[in-house]
């Protein structure tokens, strides 16, 4: 089975890595860090003009129709870059839950906005620092409104519309969750910024006070739905983080090769040699558990909830470790403001919870694999 990718997918990936080299290089990421901006509107406006945010919208709702490998390529790029930009969330949660659930009507409404870039949606799932569970989900719709708090929603201070997890049941069993679309901008909406390690991604409470919201799927069925947008999403963020991996490893590098001590450069010292070596090994580990996610995504193989775990899991060990060990090759620089290496690093531990804890897609993955063996 041949899991690399198409001359066309590497050309489409070259193609964006020259964009966001050309658009987007860290004086980018330092200036939305440092200042008010919730992300970088110009290079949004050329990632919006380039088709990314239509890759996997079919044409027939205004997208480019290409598909979730294309995505894979473009994720990895805007992961090495570490593109401050709405990307994820519009894209890998409330494009995906439209995708999945929505009705034609609905779709006609949101998909051709989210391609042209006229809308930014979202997913507000969770409700605390709890993993989010049929059972923590409170906030409540009846009667076309929704009433209930959201904590932490990713870019809830920007985006149009999301995409919210609610209670239509009175138990707590899967059966009772379901899923609204609301206008973030309409009435009964209230967005304060949440404070994170990595402002270069914008994270908010939302509360909602009888918003008025509509159903997306039937009744009953979102937390389904919620499953299979976040394995979606997970294979898509792990090509992220074995971009942004790959870039904390050759930052690491280029350092190890130009700072020299005692005649010489540190890259020839045995001690850096290993962790460039630990790193390269890491990366090129998740980098093929992504691959397999990206295959099981794009044929949407039964095998897709074990595979995203894997990749998950595999993914936000590299990146935090190449995160880390970039701080250790640059040595007491490394820990300074004016080095870059604290860039990688606050992505890296925002990114390894975006979707869940580490923890709970390990357990994940062990429920998957007992599930194959009793097959």
């Amino acid at each position: 089975m041949n899991f690399d990718f198409s001359d066309d997918q590497k050309l489409l990936k070259d193609q964006a890595n020259k964009f966001l080299q050309d658009k987007c290089d860290l004086t980018v990421v330092r200036r939305i860090l440092d200042g008010d901006e919730l992300y970088e509107a110009d290079v949004w406006k050329g990632i919006v003009e380039m088709g990314w945010t239509g890759t996997a919208i079919p044409e027939e709702y205004g997208g480019i129709g290409l598909g979730h490998l294309e995505l894979c390529m473009i994720a990895e790029e805007l992961g090495r870059s570490l593109a401050p930009v709405p990307f994820s969330s519009s894209v890998y949660l409330a494009t995906e839950a439209l995708l999945i659930a929505a009705s034609e009507d609905q779709k006609q409404k949101y998909l051709p906005a989210l391609a042209a870039g006229e809308m930014i949606g979202t997913l507000a799932l969770n409700e605390g620092t709890q993993a989010a569970t049929p059972r923590t989900i409170k906030a409540s719709y009846s009667g076309g409104k929704i009433s209930g708090t959201k904590l932490p929603v990713p870019d809830g201070d920007i985006a149009n519309f999301a995409v919210v997890a609610v209670k239509t049941g009175s138990g707590s069993d899967e059966g009772a969750i379901s899923l609204a679309v609301v206008d973030l901008t309409g009435e009964g909406v209230t967005r304060t910024p949440v404070t994170t390690l990595d402002p270069t991604r914008n994270l908010s409470n939302i509360t909602f006070d009888n918003a008025p919201a509509e159903l997306v799927g039937a009744e009953g069925s979102g937390w389904s739905t919620i499953r299979q947008v976040l394995d979606r999403a997970a294979v898509l963020t792990a090509f992220e983080q074995v971009g942004g991996a790959d870039a904390a490893l050759n930052t690491a590098k280029e350092y190890a090769l130009g700072r020299y001590a005692f005649g010489r450069p540190i890259a020839s010292f045995q001690a850096i040699k290993h962790k460039l070596a630990d790193m390269y090994i890491k990366n090129e580990l998740a980098r093929s558990n992504s691959y397999y996610g990206a295959w099981a995504l794009s044929t949407n193989a039964p095998d897709l909830p074990a595979a995203a775990a894997g990749a998950r899991i595999a993914a936000t060990d590299a990146f935090n470790f190449a995160a880390k060990e970039n701080i250790q090759t640059h040595g007491g620089m490394g820990f300074t403001w004016e080095f870059d290496c604290h860039l990688f690093y606050r992505r890296a531990k925002l990114l390894s919870v975006s979707l869940g804890s580490a923890l709970s897609w390990k357990d994940k993955l062990v429920s998957e694999l007992e599930k194959r063996n009793a097959a």
